[in-house]
């Protein structure tokens, strides 16, 4: 059986007498991922000697996880930079030259694709056919006139009425649906073709906001997401590169691996057995014992600090925000982490031994065509490859191989997890042959997949604006505890940072980037005299 313990570091700086004798802030950052990462890196830069950086599982990155496999690297988590202008992680990559690795022609465009921006989307019924692409052309110009309609909503303070449910997915099947239905030059076969790519481009649409369906995205807050200027990016070599370069001012000895925490004790709030222990310890210097926060580990350890910056995603927080912290989250913060969304997007990579699609097919689409009418987009259990949106050509080959990266999302992606690699990679398979009307696809080579909605260490992808919640519930989860008047006079013993906790940026690298820059800056404001 362990016995719990207090941490005690002992030192021999003249500044550790206590706060208020001008020792150096003990501060715990709980999350290696790109938002703890970032804030412990600007702490330790700006002067700050005493920061923990504690991490549940055995890797730096959080939801940055790259696979290599032969010569290639495969994003698991995340993949893109989007936007580069004043984008603090596209900076990140362009200073330490990651963004060299690429050819001629996609320099001439001005990015790295991923995915050839030649070719086109070839969008394939159940029933083995290729939609035309001129209806492919004319539905796509359609829905995104409907989804700039969207952003409206909250751009221009346009009023929600009660049909859409202020639902994103609500409001597009509906105005399209209508539109789609009234085009006089359309044949009803071409009609029942568009009808039916409406889930198809909402199914896309919600891998894209790592929600279950679009219905859940909230229309009056939909548009304040903002878009950094500029052309994504991936990172041949990895997105895990960005995640080294945060860690490598990082001494080694701050960041400490497969450490969870069980409860965050803040407010003064010791509990009689870290008194008793407290008590027992003669090491423990008696500022200690007075600590506002202790963050107890799953080991036992207790680790006292004065200020706590937490980076758990919010499906962590949804899951577990009764007993990770003591006394329990205000009503308010409570509140907000219920209201706004978060679930997962999954990845399912094939390799193929040779490529059975054509050179200038760069994605396969999956429209179902007895999905015209469907006004739900939950499957049975058994049903849930149905939710699979597309299939994606990784390119170019000469870095990749023959991969196809497909994509599912919300309740159906957590099903998939549960199966087996063989299971997934025949139904894939099946799949593939169904839509293309080739039997004879081979079975691929290998199979990697992410798992992101089971694994207790993240609960989901990224975050979204859930119907009824707002950017104002972003900000009451960024808000450190406990509350006061003015940011000024705040103890802030315990902060919050991550994507889910930027209002404009949530669901993105960036976002996560700067949170964490943020909870570190609002610690810098607050002891500048110290570390001058």
């Amino acid at each position: 059986m362990q016995s719990c313990e207090i941490s005690a570091d002992s030192t021999d700086d003249p500044l550790s007498s206590g706060l208020r004798r001008k020792r150096q802030p003990r501060i715990v950052v709980i999350g290696a991922g790109l938002a703890g990462l970032s804030a412990a890196k600007a702490l330790l830069e700006s002067g700050f000697t005493d920061v923990t950086v504690l991490e549940a599982t055995d890797r730096i990155g959080g939801r940055v996880q790259s696979v290599k496999l032969g010569h290639a690297t495969f994003e698991l988590g995340a993949t893109w930079i989007h936007g580069s202008h004043g984008n603090p992680v596209y900076h990140l990559a362009e200073d330490n030259g990651l963004l060299e690795e690429t050819t001629d022609g996609e320099r001439s465009v001005g990015r790295i694709s991923l995915y050839s921006k030649n070719g086109v989307a070839y969008h394939l019924t159940n029933n083995g056919q290729r939609i035309p692409k001129d209806v492919v052309e004319e539905f796509s110009d359609l829905y995104n006139e409907v989804y700039n309609l969207t952003q409206e909503f909250f751009q221009r303070g346009k009023p929600v009425n009660a049909e859409s449910q202020n639902s994103v997915g609500v409001f597009t099947r509906d105005v399209v649906r209508k539109r789609v239905k009234a085009d006089p030059d359309d044949t009803e076969t071409v009609k029942r073709l568009k009808l039916a790519m409406i889930q198809q481009y909402l199914k896309v649409e919600s891998c894209e906001s790592s929600s279950h369906s679009m219905d859940e995205v909230s229309l009056s807050e939909f548009g304040e997401w903002t878009e950094i200027p500029g052309a994504h990016h991936v990172i041949p070599c990895g997105f895990i590169k960005i995640v080294e370069i945060l860690a490598r001012s990082i001494p080694e000895s701050v960041i400490q691996l497969r450490k969870p925490v069980k409860c965050i004790h803040w407010n003064q709030s010791v509990s009689k057995e870290i008194e008793r222990v407290a008590d027992h310890n003669s090491d423990l210097p008696e500022e200690d014992k007075g600590s506002d926060v202790f963050v107890e580990c799953e080991d036992c350890e207790f680790i006292p600090a004065d200020h706590v910056i937490v980076t758990v995603s919010l499906g962590v927080l949804k899951k577990r925000h009764e007993t990770l912290f003591h006394p329990r989250l205000p009503e308010e913060k409570v509140m907000a982490i219920e209201k706004l969304g978060i679930n997962t997007t999954d990845k399912i990579f094939l390799e193929f031994e040779e490529p059975f699609w054509s050179s200038e097919c760069n994605s396969i689409q999956f429209v179902w065509e007895d999905e015209a009418e469907s006004e739900s987009l939950t499957y049975p259990e058994e049903l849930w490859y149905k939710k699979i949106c597309s299939f994606d050509v990784l390119y170019p080959p000469e870095r990749y191989g023959h991969v196809l990266s497909g994509w599912i999302c919300g309740e159906e992606a957590l099903i998939m997890e549960k199966c087996d690699d063989e299971t997934v990679a025949e139904t894939c398979t099946e799949m593939l042959r169904k839509f293309t009307g080739n039997p004879n696809i081979p079975k691929p080579r290998r199979i990697l997949r992410s798992s992101w909605g089971s694994n207790p260490h993240f609960r989901g992808s990224y975050s979204y604006t859930q119907v009824g919640s707002s950017g104002a519930d972003v900000e009451k989860l960024a808000k450190p505890l406990p509350y006061a008047e003015s940011s000024k006079t705040a103890p802030m013993q315990v902060m919050f940072s991550g994507e889910a906790t930027h209002r404009k940026y949530y669901s993105t690298t960036h976002g996560a980037v700067l949170s964490g820059q943020r909870e570190a800056a609002h610690l810098i404001e607050m002891y500048q005299d110290l570390l001058q």
